[in-house]
């Protein structure tokens, strides 16, 4: 699972594009507690959310012709520019370039060889979430994409990622670890086949970030009262835990994870 170490690969950040700051506030207030602490002008409005004091996302505002609401997960990387060059040989595209965002890091955003958009982070005096793994704060990330072993060579080349298959009910689960991680509980997200996931395959190629919590089935109730929809009902997955998938009033598709206890299904 995620590390508060952060290895080379490894998802360090994500952020929610959303049309409205506010109302985006409202509901992920209403169902993980996330408290706003907007960003002045030195950061173009770019916003963060903390729980308990601690950053578990950002938000920006993005308009209509920006492109559509979306969850963005970022890997950490030593070198921004050197993993942009990655992208490129390997088949992806750079959809903005490296940049400096003050003196908190550098940052990029590209999109891999089957199309899934996603960010990278190189740490400065900001050096990743403030907390991961407890209810309420990023504990796996998930690519669906229509070509998995396509999409996992493309890492492999881009940070060294490895990767384990299981065999699930209703298919395969690939499992990805970074570079440095040994064995099955350095895993830190998974790949999985679009057209195994009727409900999203219409979004296209695209990475969904999982967020802890304590119940499953009462996050869905509560998506549903605050005006998001439930897209995946919630289900058991063996030695995993029990999940959901969701869509903010918005649009933007997230998910939550209620971890297995260690060392049962």
């Amino acid at each position: 699972m995620l590390d508060p170490a952060f290895e080379t690969g490894a998802p360090d950040w994500a952020d929610l594009g959303t049309p409205d700051i506010d109302a985006a506030t409202a509901f992920y207030q209403g169902l993980f507690g996330w408290e706003l602490v907007r960003g002045g002008p030195e950061t173009g409005g770019y916003s963060m959310y903390q729980l308990r004091g601690r950053t578990v996302a950002g938000v920006m505002t993005v308009s209509e012709e920006q492109g559509k609401p979306a969850w963005t997960v970022y890997f950490q990387t030593p070198d921004a520019d050197a993993t942009a060059r990655t992208v490129e040989q390997a088949g992806g595209t750079a959809a903005f370039p490296p940049m400096d965002v003050l003196d908190y890091g550098r940052t990029g955003g590209f999109t891999d060889n089957t199309g899934a958009y996603f960010g990278v982070w190189q740490p400065g005096t900001n050096t990743g979430l403030g907390m991961i793994m407890e209810p309420g704060s990023l504990a796996w990330s998930e690519l669906r994409t229509p070509d998995v072993a396509s999409a996992a060579a493309f890492f492999h080349t881009v940070f060294g990622w490895r990767t384990e298959t299981m065999d699930l009910p209703g298919g395969t689960y690939t499992t990805v670890r970074p570079a440095g991680g040994e064995g099955a509980g350095s895993a830190f997200g998974g790949l999985v086949a679009l057209d195994s996931v009727p409900s999203r395959a219409a979004a296209g190629p695209h990475w969904l970030p999982y967020f802890a919590v304590e119940d499953c089935d009462a996050t869905a109730a509560a998506v549903d009262r605050l005006g998001g929809t439930v897209t995946e009902a919630p289900v058991d997955v063996p030695e995993a835990g029990r999940i959901a998938a969701f869509a903010d009033p918005a649009g933007a598709a997230f998910a939550v994870i209620r971890p297995a206890p260690t060392g049962q299904g």
